[in-house]
């Protein structure tokens, strides 16, 4: 059940998630799963692979309806999603593919949103003519431009080589920090959450619970590489131990 949550806030408490497998079976995923995060706040949810962090992001997105539990969202529901494939339209260009998702969008703040990720130069351009890294900024620009109260973001920057990913990084916490956007990461690197988020939620295997709710402090942009290496550690043996 979809209900509106306070101002910018998002409530998840799913008690049961299961699907039927091909024998008739029923494959529990989810399992007393409860996350919330404040107006501005980024999360992040990490754990082994196939613990149902997709399935969880698609239920809070409402593309999921079989489950047992509530989702509180923020009351407009503007939301703002990113999948793990860019899937952008390859007959539009950068523009008509971002403003067929946000066609209200103002020129100006269009401008300024593809400057931000470097893809003013690129507005013209067709999804064949962009690289991985340029196609994945596109789908970020998609889902900024419809001023989101909240972004999901599914495994953004898998694939992409360090270097570039720690870029789109950057781009993406300037974004968050100048909109104050309440948004869900899911990633398998545990740096990349500790880079990103505010609070990382550690799932263990299937079903997945939380097993910790990791505040990462100081902010974003005054972690200090000791900082970022502590929170690791201590999240990496949560993983390893599973309790």
């Amino acid at each position: 059940m979809h209900r509106a949550g306070g101002s910018g806030l998002l409530e998840v408490s799913i008690r049961r998630k299961a699907f039927s497998t091909t024998a008739g079976a029923r494959l529990e995923v989810l399992h007393d799963v409860s996350v919330a995060l404040r107006r501005g706040e980024v999360g992040a949810l990490v754990g082994p692979s196939g613990c149902g962090k997709t399935t969880m992001l698609r239920i809070i997105a409402g593309l999921d309806h079989d489950y047992d539990g509530e989702v509180r969202r923020p009351p407009t529901g503007r939301l703002g999603m990113v999948f793990q494939e860019p899937r952008l339209l390859p007959w539009r260009t950068v523009e008509e593919n971002v403003r067929l998702i946000a066609p209200q969008v103002q020129a100006a703040e269009l401008a300024t949103l593809l400057d931000v990720l470097e893809l003013g130069a690129h507005r013209t351009h067709y999804p064949r003519e962009l690289s991985l890294g340029l196609a994945r900024r596109v789908a970020l620009a998609r889902a900024f431009a419809v001023n989101p109260e909240l972004l999901l973001l599914d495994e953004p920057f898998v694939s992409l080589d360090d270097a570039l990913a720690a870029r789109l990084r950057e781009e993406l916490s300037t974004l968050v920090d100048r909109r104050a956007v309440t948004t869900l990461l899911v990633t398998h690197d545990i740096d990349e959450a500790v880079r990103l988020a505010d609070r990382v939620f550690v799932l263990s295997p299937r079903p997945a619970r939380v097993l910790a709710d990791v505040a990462v402090a100081p902010p974003r942009g005054a972690r200090r590489l000791e900082d970022i290496a502590a929170i690791k550690a201590a999240i990496s043996e949560r993983l390893r131990s599973g309790k």
